[in-house]
C-alpha cells in the first residue's frame, strides 16, 4: 500500500515538476516571440556610429581624407580603386544621444587603404589619423586632424578634439579585431 506521507511527497514532487516544465516552456516562448518579432532590434548606438563612419569614409573620395600628401596611383582604367577603412569611435556629441539621428559630431580614428588590384597591404596607399565627422550634414563632413607648419601634430590633436578624446587619439588606434577585419576586406577588394 501507499502511505499518506509517500503519496503527499509524490504528489508535491509531481506539481513541482509540472511547474518547472511550465516555467521553462513559458520562458522559451517569450524568448522566441521577442526574437521573431516583426521589427528587428537595432544594433547599439556605438555599432551604428562605427558602421556609418566606416561607410562614409569608404564612399568618400580619398582626397577628402587625404592628409598625408599621398594619392592613389590611377591605373590605366578609369575605374577608381576601392577604399577600405578600419575605424574606431572615441566618442560622440551630444553624449546623451540615444539614436543615430541625434548624433551631431563623432570623434575617432581611421586607417584606410586604397585597394588597387594585386597591390599588397604593405605597399598600399594609406590614409590614417584622428578624424572628426559632422553627422548633421548629408553626406557627413570629414575633418582630418593634421599638423601644420606652425602647429605640431600633438598640439593640433589637443586643439581640435575635446580633452577626453584627444588623450585617446594620442594613445590608441584600431583594435586588433577591427584591423583583422579591415585586412580581410582589403585583400578581397585588391584581389589577393
Amino acid at each position: 500500500m501507499i502511505s499518506r506521507e509517500n503519496f503527499a511527497g509524490w504528489y508535491r514532487n509531481r506539481f513541482v515538476w509540472v511547474a518547472a516544465i511550465l516555467l521553462v516552456v513559458s520562458a522559451s516562448a517569450v524568448v522566441l516571440v521577442n526574437r521573431a518579432g516583426p521589427e528587428a532590434q537595432p544594433a547599439d548606438l556605438q555599432t551604428q556610429i562605427t558602421a556609418r563612419m566606416r561607410t562614409t569614409l569608404e564612399q568618400a573620395d580619398p582626397g577628402q581624407h587625404n592628409h598625408t600628401g599621398h594619392g592613389a596611383q590611377q591605373a590605366a582604367t578609369t575605374e577608381k580603386p576601392a577604399v577600405i577603412c578600419g575605424v574606431r569611435v572615441y566618442g560622440y556629441e551630444p553624449t546623451g544621444a540615444t539614436a543615430l539621428a541625434d548624433v551631431q559630431t563623432v570623434y575617432g580614428f581611421h586607417l584606410c587603404g586604397v585597394a588597387e588590384q594585386k597591390r599588397p597591404w604593405d605597399v598600399a596607399v594609406k590614409l590614417a589619423g584622428p578624424v572628426i565627422m559632422d553627422m548633421s550634414t548629408e553626406p557627413a563632413g570629414i575633418q582630418v586632424v593634421e599638423a601644420t607648419e606652425e602647429v605640431m601634430f600633438t598640439d593640433r590633436v589637443r586643439q581640435m578634439l575635446p580633452p577626453k578624446y584627444a588623450d585617446l587619439a594620442l594613445k590608441e588606434a584600431l583594435t586588433e579585431s577591427e584591423m583583422a577585419d579591415q585586412r580581410r576586406r582589403y585583400d578581397a577588394a585588391a584581389g589577393l
